[in-house]
């Protein structure tokens, strides 16, 4: 560079900040009670949509079982427990959503979810559908701390291995 050479700094305005709230904007609080309203609205639905996601996870398990555990059936089962992780909380079972995510963290990995014992898919599907039937929604419930427990510890001990 040059002793004659000028640069030229430009600032961008930081609208971020206006966007996500903060000291010049902030989070609209009308349209947040809005959509909990309307997500209050909607949980008429909750248990009908729940069974539908139990469904879907009873035929991916049955895939595998008539199928084998290959990649293809085996992604789907991971699919069917990955949406669970994410649903059941919002359909009121935060514990379908802890043991849902225990099962995705036993097949987690592309490279050894063929390995997984069933055993224990089969363990966290059962207890997902126990749950549902039992109106079990936390782990603060007994039987669901006692269950949970149980997977995650034994998914701790295979994942280690």
């Amino acid at each position: 560079m040059s002793e004659n050479s000028t640069v030229q700094v430009i600032q961008a305005p930081n609208t971020l900040r206006q966007k996500v709230g903060g000291r010049f904007g902030g989070i609209d609080a009308a349209a947040i009670a809005k959509a909990e309203a309307a997500l209050k609205s909607l949980a008429g639905n909750f248990a009908a949509w729940m069974n539908d996601e139990l469904v879907k996870l009873d035929a991916a398990r049955a895939r595998v079982r008539t199928e084998g555990l290959n990649i293809e059936t085996a992604e789907s089962l991971y699919l069917r427990a990955h949406d669970l992780k994410g649903l059941g909380a919002t359909y009121e079972f935060p514990i379908v959503t802890r043991i849902a995510g225990s099962l995705c963290k036993l097949i987690d990995d592309p490279d050894t979810r063929l390995d997984a014992p069933m055993f224990l898919v089969d363990a966290h599907i059962d207890a997902i559908k126990a749950a549902v039937r039992g109106d079990i929604r936390t782990d603060d419930h007994p039987v669901g701390k006692a269950l949970i427990e149980e997977l995650e510890g034994r998914v701790a001990t295979y994942v280690a291995d």
